[in-house]
C-alpha cells in the first residue's frame, strides 16, 4: 500500500470530514469516531486507485509486449514473467474484493469491529492491515480451525 498523504484525495472525493495534515487515529481520541472512519475510508480507497492503476499497467504492458519472439528461451522466458505477473493481479483482485467490503463496513458502521466476537480490532491492527475482519486472537483461532480443517482431509 502506498504511503500517500491522507489528503491526497482520489479524483471526485468528497470528505465527510476534513482532516488536518499528517493526522493519524490516536487511541486518545474515541474508538471509530468520525475522524478515525475519515481516514481508514481514504486510505482503502487511496490502496484501491493505487491497484486499479497497477492493474491498467500491467494490461497495457501485456498488450504492447512483441509476440514475434524468435529465441525460445526468450519466449519462455517472458511466457514465465507473464504468468507471475497475472497471478499478482489475481491477489490484487482478492484485495479490491476486500477493499469494497471494508468501505461497506464503514459505511455499515461496522468497521473496526471483529466479525467474530465484535470487539474492537484496534488501531495498530487497522494502520497494518486496514482490511482487518478479525482481532488478532480471533484470527488466529480462525487459521487455527482451518489448519485442523486440512489436516482431518
Amino acid at each position: 500500500m502506498s504511503e500517500r498523504d491522507i489528503n491526497d484525495l482520489p479524483e471526485g472525493y468528497i470528505p465527510e470530514v476534513e482532516l488536518p495534515d499528517g493526522y493519524v487515529p490516536s487511541d486518545k481520541e474515541e474508538y471509530m469516531c468520525p475522524e478515525h472512519l475519515e481516514y481508514f475510508r481514504r486510505r482503502l480507497l487511496q490502496w484501491r486507485e493505487d491497484l486499479v492503476n497497477e492493474s491498467k499497467e500491467t494490461i497495457n504492458n501485456l498488450q504492447q509486449e512483441v509476440r514475434d519472439v524468435g529465441d525460445e528461451a526468450e519466449r519462455a522466458q517472458r511466457e514465465t514473467e507473464n504468468s507471475l505477473e497475472l497471478r499478482t493481479r489475481d491477489r490484487y483482485r482478492k484485495l479490491l474484493a476486500k477493499i469494497r467490503k471494508a468501505l461497506n463496513r464503514i459505511k455499515d458502521g461496522d468497521y473496526g469491529y471483529c466479525e467474530e466476537t465484535d470487539e474492537e480490532i484496534g488501531l495498530k491492527r487497522l494502520m497494518a492491515r486496514p482490511i482487518a475482519t478479525m482481532t488478532v486472537d480471533a484470527q488466529e483461532r480462525w487459521e487455527l480451525r482451518q489448519k485442523q480443517i486440512k489436516e482431518g482431509r
